[in-house]
């Protein structure tokens, strides 16, 4: 089938250079996830962000002869050549050259984070154009597959599969035999229940057949695929042995643009466990199943290519806006990951839930200092969202089983939030984080209302918050030998940068009961808060910079949380704090950064474009950034985007695919000029 190339306004940006350390082809949920790993989407086959093998591959016919474009197989398929790619919010984007022509591919993830709808939707178009280059007319025929692996979590487990109709779309699905919905949760995981599909929009006289990896070769060799479905049902996922694929002859192709599309989705029917109840996904709410899904999602696919190039458009020039061309990648490239690390469900009212994953780090879900590094993307772009992270958290510590008088750190290991697992659980209170999730909470319950406009989430839980302000009251001044968000760095005392946040977390609180008309309250913490921060400066001033710990002269460490006092409005802390520590750090960074702090080189890559926001001015918030782009371009550890790596070699030192690289977008809320 012969399509015309939609001349839609794209104008792509150059993203200043940016090598992406991994690239997100396919970027839903903690599960549904596909990156490239290489320069080249032949160099290598594809993966889950974890690592484990996802593999999709891509051949074209130019005049019978095949070329790959992606991955690495079969090898005696000569590569085509990759001229060009780009990472929008919404888009990665290659152009490859092959016999004469030019071959486009574009992975659209429509992950618009103000449309709840759209974005919850499990479905990436995968949309080719083909054209000649040389003046000629061509034979092009088009083939992409996929492998059953992106059903299961081990390739050892057996998956069934099927052909399926929905109203004019024609599909084929994967998924386990078992089907063991919900029944584990944990961290190097993938998902094991519901359905993988590769769908086809009506009218496109594309061919779908299932086999092995050997359709590859038989394609390669005749332009087709087999006439009947080569698979057995119940056949064990081993790497390659159980593939969907669709074939499309494209007849002669000259300059003209021809075109076609595929959608890969996935349906697990139920996402999230919450307190022993079993959540739908967001899509699913009112009813709506995969044939409904998969017949909307391709006839509205005209609509959302068109908005998704605007909403890029929009979303760069405010990046760049904000921060610059180098800075603006940054982001672009940390939008999609941040989104994918979340999981957005229905609550038996209908009220959203989004879920986080600690991706790489302990499996936890909806942990509350996730939350507090990724907030800026959410409070910037989507408040509705940032709720639905909160939500789940301050039910959660209403509760009468959460005893403690401080915040909870999670509400669970993903995929099942039945309860605290961090630390001690919900029976000790060792190795918690009571003055850094209280701070977080209360910070980002002022930021919300800031952002809505309304303190109403705040009134419905106005009882715990003050529970927790009355904590921080008492305990947050000199925190005593607590672990914070950074626990990898294992517990300290006296930690300056927790005090701030405990300081600034007792001035939201204090604005919130100002906004609620408790007038008395608001004035007894507000004054509370200026005193400590008056004191705050005497005990952690050291020379020419300000110290780790308030009992440890001769250190010092990134004041991050500094940055809310001005996002806020609150005015707690002198200016003259920041710009003392500025001039320290700017002097103290190694060549891919600045560390975290004095104890070690390496640092986490959000602290540092937050405390590269905390004077307000370009040049020092240039300074900051600059180190960590050049990181992303030079790093030799191909992984989507890690947050902690070592300042002096680029190497990754942990963690990966965190969603709290949406802390990046914090100049949105933090303007430098």
């Amino acid at each position: 089938m012969r399509f015309l190339l939609a001349l839609l306004p794209v104008c792509l940006w150059a993203q200043a250079g940016l090598r992406p350390p991994a690239t997100p082809l396919i970027a839903h949920d903690p599960y549904f996830s596909v990156w490239s790993m290489a320069d080249d989407l032949t160099a290598e086959d594809t993966n889950h962000w974890t690592g484990s093998p996802q593999p999709i591959g891509g051949l074209v016919r130019v005049d019978g002869k095949a070329f790959r474009f992606i991955g690495a197989g079969p090898r005696n398929i000569p590569a085509a050549k990759q001229l060009s790619r780009t990472v929008t919010p919404t888009r990665t984007i290659y152009e490859f050259e092959a016999g004469g022509v030019v071959l486009g591919l574009t992975f659209l993830t429509p992950a618009f984070a103000d449309d709840l709808d759209i974005l919850s939707r499990p479905v990436t178009y995968v949309i080719w154009n083909a054209k000649a280059s040389d003046g000629r007319t061509h034979s092009v025929e088009l083939y992409l597959d996929a492998g059953a692996e992106i059903a299961v979590n081990s390739l050892d487990q057996k998956v069934n599969w099927s052909r399926v109709r929905a109203g004019g779309v024609s599909a084929l699905r994967v998924g386990s035999t078992t089907q063991e919905m919900l029944s584990r949760s944990g961290d190097n995981l993938r998902i094991d229940w519901g359905y993988f599909y590769l769908a086809l929009p009506p009218g496109s006289g594309a061919e779908l057949a299932s086999g092995t990896p050997g359709m590859r070769g038989q394609f390669g060799e005749t332009g087709r695929l087999p006439d009947t479905d080569l698979l057995e049902p119940s056949t064990r996922a081993q790497r390659g042995a159980v593939t969907l694929a669709a074939a499309w002859s494209a007849g002669s192709v000259d300059a003209r643009p021809v075109e076609g599309w595929a959608m890969f989705a996935y349906d697990d029917q139920f996402s999230i466990q919450y307190l022993q109840r079993n959540l739908r996904p967001w899509w699913r709410r009112d009813g709506t199943g995969i044939s409904e899904l998969l017949q909307k999602a391709a006839a509205e696919f005209e609509g959302l290519r068109k908005r998704a190039v605007e909403y890029d458009q929009t979303l760069t020039d405010k990046l760049v806006k904000a921060g610059g061309d180098r800075y603006a990648a940054i982001a672009i490239l940390a939008y999609r990951q941040a989104l994918a690390a979340h999981k957005l469900a229905a609550d038996f009212d209908g009220t959203p839930l989004y879920f986080s994953k600690e991706n790489f780090s302990n499996g936890c879900i909806a942990t509350v200092d996730i939350t507090y590094p990724s907030a800026p993307l959410f409070i910037a772009l989507s408040p509705r969202l940032m709720r639905a992270m909160l939500q789940p958290v301050l039910y959660y510590a209403s509760l009468p089983r959460w005893k403690f008088p401080f915040a909870p750190h999670d509400v669970g290991q993903y995929p099942l939030a039945n309860g605290q697992v961090y630390g001690g659980g919900e029976k000790t209170e060792t190795n918690q984080m009571p003055v850094e999730e209280s701070g977080n909470l209360l910070i980002l319950m002022a930021a919300l209302a800031k952002a809505e406009g309304s303190a109403a989430m705040a009134e419905q839980y106005w009882p715990v918050l003050s529970k927790w302000a009355v904590y921080l009251r008492e305990k947050g001044m000199d925190p005593e030998n607590q672990l914070s968000t950074d626990d990898f760095a294992g517990h300290l005392a006296h930690n300056t940068n927790l005090s701030i946040k405990a300081i600034v977390a007792l001035g939201a609180y204090a604005q919130l009961a100002n906004t609620l008309k408790h007038p008395a309250v608001a004035k007894e913490y507000m004054d509370a808060a200026r005193s400590m921060a008056a004191r705050w400066n005497d005990m952690a001033l050291d020379g020419d910079h300000y110290k780790l710990a308030f009992d440890k002269s001769g250190t010092w460490s990134q004041k991050y949380n500094l940055v809310w006092d001005r996002i806020l409005g609150l005015g707690l802390f002198s200016k003259q704090i920041a710009t003392t520590e500025m001039a320290y750090y700017r002097k103290t960074q190694n060549k891919y950064g600045l560390p975290l702090d004095n104890r070690s080189t390496y640092t986490k890559l959000d602290w540092i474009i937050w405390t590269a926001t905390l004077t307000g001015k370009r040049a020092d918030f240039e300074a900051l950034t600059n180190p960590v782009f050049d990181f992303l371009n030079d790093s030799p550890s191909r992984v989507p985007m890690t947050d902690w790596y070592w300042t002096t070699d680029a190497k990754q030192r942990g963690f990966q695919a965190r969603s709290v690289v949406g802390g990046v977008f914090i100049p949105l809320l933090n303007p430098v000029q």
